[in-house]
């Protein structure tokens, strides 16, 4: 493969994601070839997901191809292709059709996936919400739980799919169960004339002792008041024993239902365990002060995939932010060869600008620098930073005004169902299944 001038360094980015997206944008001015590789065509804006997978949004209002997005930067090759090896000694990235990409410096920005804890199988019963396609599924799952109640006179019989049930108490489960209740027991009930909204029951289920565990005790209990308030069933402290087709059993019961949606925690990209670090219990890279591996300063690791801790020893949290932050600092850290080549490089130093996660409409709350906050106010700020954050005029138009239609009207704007159950062509990605479905 041609890496453009042989003078000039070659940057190998791995992942379309924020990390990825910021250092390849930082270095846009860099007299350096850079080579961005990620297995789809899409940069995801991935805390939005849990609106298209609950019919508020489509899926091309929270992605943009990743070309477009380097259209105009001359020095970024976006290469399609998914990376299964990095060989250190030679500095080669193989990816999984045997080619081989050389590199000068590597920036691993490959993400995270659900941790289903050694329960693989439970995965095809409770998809998790990492792609478009999971989303879909997630929509469709709920859209014809729906369709199925209504055609069932039987209220026993019925029960089982005006059940939904998100397991994971961080903020995409909270998020998600704030929105379906919205979907079950508020938005979709005029449409349906065989049930109530009384009859929809939404269960959020947490293995720890409270919810938003990263946030103050006094956040998590108004999260688990607003929720409440929209009729979830919030069960703390009962972790999940098992999940087969319909069913989640708990220590002391069962429920019963086929919209079951895990987000109870994540694991690094197999990406990482091809790397010679030492990781976590996550499979996450322990990078150095300046997130390199220990032993390879021309490697990086940033985002989700990458473990540190910040001054006060707390582990770095897995949002868009510190992502962002990370891809510039190793950009600057490019384009100074004098910083880049010292013996000991100045450490990343994450700058906290704070944390929020929204419950349903106008419900959020809020920790920023200190300041908490919740109800409609934090809500608004986290509707206005959630915007600026998309790529493209386009999007953020979109967006806001869907935004603005649902929070008039309480109508949710793409409630279409594209297959029926198990029409998914086989032999294809899952990805080019979720174009062939549209949005």
């Amino acid at each position: 493969m041609s890496t453009g001038d042989k003078t000039k360094r070659h940057i190998v980015i791995i992942g379309g994601g924020f990390g990825g997206i910021k250092t390849a944008k930082m270095l846009a001015k860099a007299d350096v070839d850079i080579t961005l590789i990620d297995k789809t065509n899409h940069h995801l804006f991935q805390p939005l997901l849990y609106q298209v997978a609950t019919a508020a949004l489509s899926p091309g209002d929270i992605a943009v191809p990743i070309r477009g997005i380097f259209s105009k930067q001359q020095n970024v090759k976006v290469m399609l292709g998914e990376v299964v090896d990095v060989l250190e000694e030679k500095k080669i990235v193989k990816l999984k059709d045997d080619r081989m990409i050389p590199f000068d410096t590597l920036v691993v920005a490959c993400g995270a996936k659900y941790n289903y804890f050694g329960n693989t199988a439970w995965q095809k019963h409770a998809p998790g919400l990492k792609t478009l396609s999971n989303a879909l599924d997630i929509r469709e799952r709920i859209l014809l739980s729906l369709e199925k109640a209504d055609q069932i006179d039987s209220p026993a019989e019925r029960q089982k799919y005006l059940n939904f049930v998100v397991i994971g108490g961080g903020p995409t489960g909270v998020e998600m169960a704030g929105a379906i209740a919205e979907i079950a027991k508020r938005n979709m009930m005029r449409d349906y004339n065989n049930f109530d909204r009384e009859d929809a029951h939404v269960y959020l289920v947490e293995a720890g002792p409270r919810i938003l565990n990263g946030y103050d005790e006094t956040l998590s209990d108004k999260a688990v008041k607003m929720l409440e308030e929209l009729d979830v069933e919030v069960m703390q402290g009962r972790p999940v024993t098992h999940i087969e087709h319909d069913k989640i059993f708990l220590e002391d019961g069962v429920i019963e239902s086929p919209n079951i949606v895990w987000a109870a925690g994540v694991e690094a990209n197999a990406v990482i365990g091809t790397l010679d670090v030492e990781t976590d219990r996550a499979g996450r890279a322990i990078v150095a002060p300046d997130m390199s591996l220990p032993n390879h300063r021309d490697i990086f690791v940033i985002g989700d995939a990458a473990f540190m801790t910040d001054d006060k020893g707390k582990p770095l949290p897995a949002l868009a932010p510190v992502a962002m932050q990370q891809g510039k600092y190793i950009a600057k850290l490019i384009k100074d060869p004098e910083a880049y080549n010292a013996a000991e490089r100045k450490p990343f130093n994450y700058l906290d600008k704070g944390s929020m996660a929204t419950i349903g409409r106008a419900r959020a709350v809020a920790d920023i620098r200190g300041f908490k906050m919740s109800g409609f106010l934090a809500w608004a700020m986290w509707s206005v930073i959630h915007i600026l954050f998309l790529i493209g005029f386009r999007n953020r138009l979109h967006v806001f005004v869907e935004w603005m239609w649902h929070y008039f009207t309480y109508k949710r704007g793409v409630r279409l169902i594209t297959r029926s159950e198990g029409e998914d062509k086989p032999g294809v990605s899952e990805e080019e299944n979720v174009l062939r479905r549209g949005a």
